[in-house]
């Protein structure tokens, strides 16, 4: 399906779902059925009403992509202005830390000169310190910060002074290319193109006729009367993208089939923000206009999300933001299920706080489009009430008789089943197969029940206004296996909803059971959603102390007298795999000598085999190793992080719920059999 017909299947169901939506309010509320079943009949069809309306946005801002895009123009050397790096760091370790500063020296730039790097430290550690010298980086100290991050960012901004800012969060690992891909945006207004390629559009510069246009990658400097002033860019914001697999897809057993969960939001959800202009940034692999932190008097102090706040206030003050689609850094994603928790709750509670800051939906500052877009924003964090909502209805209905929607079998099937066939399929092309309804609703279910208190507290203004640091450390969580509590609500409402679903279904044969077919069908739904919630919960026990990287790169491996020529199949901090055709004379614990080669760098290694197995029709060799000096060790960080991770992308399409279920049983009865082998197995690095 070509993008005209897309646009064209969206808003058919659009209309579909606007039909349907009419239906239910006027001729299906449960009038006279009593009032308890009138509250559930209002808040299942407020529920609906909300979900889909804010999906409506996000079908006309799919359909407006193409208007919210600027080209990144190409820009002459020598006009390429100084930038200030921020790695702002709370209480990371040095090794972390190592990693994210060692990736930003290798970043390209015409004049390596013009870029500043500094080490943000909000706490003022000697070894942090010490750090940024053996890379001979700034660092700027800050003990006894009240102001968590950003008190930590604007120290910073008031000791240094280029005329850009890139920020990083202390794990997140930049590739070389990240400034080449950024800092050029912030140029457009100062050069022209040739031709009548619309750059960008009315949503961005708002006007009807825009005078940036290309024409074969030729851009010229503009003359003095031929600048355009009142255009600004406050912010480039890239993608949020992860090294490590998220929890969803490790405690589900789906690295394999499934994207990280955050991918819908920064690979589609805020790139469809550039059509109202109301990109968010997220905190890290971004740069920014210092001229816009002045006007905004610096990062916001009345917020635990400060970066969210901090865009919305550039956007206030005529400042575009806009968001990229193309990964430029990779960090770590957190590792345990009370950190994820925590993590939401604080993003829920400081969206909400932010929002209220800054009266985003109610600006005048702000267009219309964008005011809806933040509407969208408050009421996405009231989605998790909605998938309460959705759960408890056809459990009320199948076991304790309440009677929430007043209709008939073939009302249902006229109204509800093209809509919802429509609407399934519309939010495959929306997500661009990063996300599926399915999905969507198993990560609203797993979070429910830890937000919906959280979020209706922010929004009565009882404000938490303490930040807190997401614990990203794998070693934390290796001492709770199970995370049993955070299960009991789940296992409370999986419980009720088999229990429906035997009571409704009992005695019930030939026409009853077809009747009765689509409450049985919601049902086993929510089943299935909440027993994805219980083996996210059970959790998995992870065996390796650092990140496993898929790379396909060229080794030599030197053993005695003798070298051989072999690809590497991954590699981590402390161990690597390779490949070979044939077997080679290596026994293991024996001492060996790696030269591992990119097209742009190359580290020495030494180390030893632990591992030796057949695979396919060669042999995999798994070593540890370690850098054989400060030199290789910078090069062989750069090997390991300095690309694109080979996590998926996108849904696997053939990946069933069959399929899904039956994997987390078949590998939880695998761990359970082989738990005495798991004890005694040996951690070999990240092999």
């Amino acid at each position: 399906m070509n993008e005209k017909q897309r646009s064209v299947f969206l808003i058919l169901t659009i209309i579909l779902m606007t039909v349907y939506l009419l239906w239910r309010l006027f001729f299906t509320l449960p009038f006279g059925q009593g009032v308890l079943n009138m509250i559930f009949g209002i808040l299942l069809i407020v529920a609906e009403t909300v979900t889909v309306l804010t999906t409506f946005e996000l079908f006309i801002q799919k359909i407006k992509k193409k208007r919210g895009y600027l080209e990144c123009p190409v820009i002459p050397s020598e006009y390429y202005p100084d930038v200030d790096v921020f790695i702002a760091t709370h209480n990371e370790s040095v090794d972390l830390l190592y990693k994210t500063v060692n990736a930003c020296t290798f970043m390209d730039y015409p004049d390596k000169q013009k870029v500043h790097i500094y080490l943000c430290d909000d706490s003022s550690r000697p070894e942090v310190a010490e750090l940024a010298k053996q890379f001979g980086i700034g660092y700027l100290g800050l003990a006894d910060n009240k102001h968590a991050k950003s008190g930590n960012l604007n120290n910073a901004l008031s000791k240094t002074s280029s005329p850009l800012i890139a920020t990083f969060d202390a794990d997140m690992i930049p590739q070389h290319t990240f400034l080449m891909k950024t800092v050029p945006y912030f140029l457009l207004s100062e050069f022209k193109g040739r031709g009548t390629h619309l750059l960008f559009t009315e949503s961005l510069c708002g006007k009807e006729e825009c005078p940036r246009q290309k024409e074969d990658d030729v851009w010229l400097l503009r003359r003095k009367n031929e600048k355009d002033d009142g255009w600004k860019l406050g912010l480039v914001q890239t993608p949020q993208s992860f090294y490590n697999p998220d929890l969803f897809q490790f405690n589900l057993f789906a690295e394999r089939s499934i994207p990280n969960e955050q991918d819908f939001f920064s690979r589609e959800i805020n790139i469809l923000r550039n059509t109202s202009n109301a990109v968010a940034y997220t905190g890290s692999n971004t740069v920014i206009s210092r001229k816009a932190m002045e006007d905004i008097n610096g990062f916001p102090l009345r917020t635990i999300t400060e970066d969210f706040e901090t865009s919305i206030r550039m956007q206030q003050a005529g400042y575009i933001t806009y968001a990229t689609d193309e990964v430029q850094a990779a960090g770590l994603t957190t590792t345990t299920v009370s950190g994820m928790i925590k993590q939401r709750v604080r993003w829920a509670r400081g969206v909400l706080q932010s929002l209220q800051n800054t009266r985003a939906i109610f600006s005048k500052k702000l267009s219309l489009p964008a005011r809806i877009t933040y509407l969208n924003s408050f009421l996405y964090w009231w989605s998790f009430f909605n998938r309460m909502i959705f759960i408890l209805s056809p459990i009320l209905f199948a076991l304790f008789d309440f009677q929430i929607v007043n209709t008939g079998f073939w009302d249902i099937v006229i109204f509800w089943l093209p809509s919802y066939f429509f609407y399934s399929t519309a939010m495959r092309y929306l997500s661009g197969n990063i996300r599926t309804q399915r999905w969507s609703q198993v990560v609203d279910t797993i979070f429910m029940p830890y937000l919906i208190i959280p979020v209706l507290l922010e929004t009565l203004h009882i404000h938490e206004r303490k930040f807190k640091v997401t614990n990203k450390s794998k070693l934390s969580s290796k001492d709770k296996f199970y995370n049993f509590w955070y299960a009991i609500p789940h296992i409370f409402l999986l419980v009720l909803s088999i229990m429906a679903i035997i009571r409704f279904a009992y005695g019930k044969y030939g026409w009853a059971l077809f009747y009765g077919s689509i409450i049985i069908f919601w049902l086993a739904y929510n089943i299935v959603a909440l027993f994805y919630a219980l083996f996210f919960m059970l959790g998995r026990r992870s065996y390796r102390a650092s990140e496993r990287i898929q790379a396909s790169e060229t080794v030599y491996v030197k053993y005695k007298d003798k070298e051989y020529k072999a690809v590497t199949i991954d590699v981590s901090d402390h161990g690597l795999s390779f490949y070979v055709p044939s077997p080679i004379d290596l026994p293991e614990k024996s001492g060996i000598n790696l030269t591992i080669q990119t097209c742009r760098y190359e580290a020495r290694l030494e180390g030893s085999v632990v591992y030796i197995r057949k695979e396919g029709d060669g042999w995999r060799y798994s070593a540890v190793v370690k850098p054989v000096d400060e030199t290789d060790k910078r090069q062989y960080m750069q090997i390991i992080y300095d690309r694109l991770h080979s996590l998926p992308k996108q849904i696997d399409p053939w990946v069933t719920v069959y399929d899904d279920i039956f994997r987390n049983i078949e590998n939880r009865v695998r761990l359970v059999r082989n738990k005495p082998v798991n004890h005694t197995r040996k951690v070999t690095g990240g092999n």
